[in-house]
């Protein structure tokens, strides 16, 4: 070896690890997992630098606490990898909205359905937004026939999680796919 091998010293969020144990007496478990008894802290670090290892505290609350003898970066990057994995497996679901007006032609209406679709099929939410103005604000039941009627249309691809619910000037009904890939 060319020098001393440096252990984990940096502050650690979640565990004590090495000089932050200031614990009068733990109780320390080696790196296979065999129980080594109460002892100070003191001698606990002193075994840990013989062993080139590094001791953490892996159960504060216990009286008295717990401490391990591992490699901390080595724990620290298979935690690091499996929260990785975790992350990949997990699906996010967005949410696309759909604005509209009551006015709405019925070419228009098809193109933005169409658009709903393969956004359901993408396994997004759809948020269909209908926008009143002025005195449209009287009459809002053509907007909620219109999106009764957009949610007929899309009813083998998705299903309504939210009925019709008008909030200030706009009406909205959400829609979730049916079938998520």
């Amino acid at each position: 070896m060319l020098g001393k091998i440096r252990r984990c010293v940096f502050i650690s969020k979640e565990l004590q690890v090495n000089e932050e144990i200031r614990d009068r007496e733990i109780r320390l478990i080696d790196a296979k997992g065999k129980q080594l008894g109460l002892m100070s802290a003191r001698e606990a670090q002193s075994l840990a630098k013989d062993s080139q290892l590094d001791l953490v505290k892996v159960s504060p609350g216990a009286k008295p606490p717990v401490c391990k003898l591992m490699d901390y970066g080595k724990y620290r990057y298979e935690i690091n990898k499996r929260e990785k994995e975790a992350r990949k497996k997990q699906k996010v679901i967005t949410v696309k909205e759909i604005r509209m007006r009551p006015t709405i032609e019925e070419h228009d209406f098809m193109v933005k359905v169409k658009k709903a679709m393969s956004f359901l099929d993408e396994g997004d939410k759809l948020k269909l937004t209908i926008r009143f103005r002025g005195r449209e604000m009287k009459h809002t039941e053509p907007g909620e026939k219109i999106l009764y009627d957009f949610a007929e249309k899309l009813k083998d691809v998705g299903k309504v999680d939210k009925k019709p619910k008008l909030e200030g000037k706009n009406m909205s009904i959400m829609l979730s796919p049916i079938n998520t890939k």
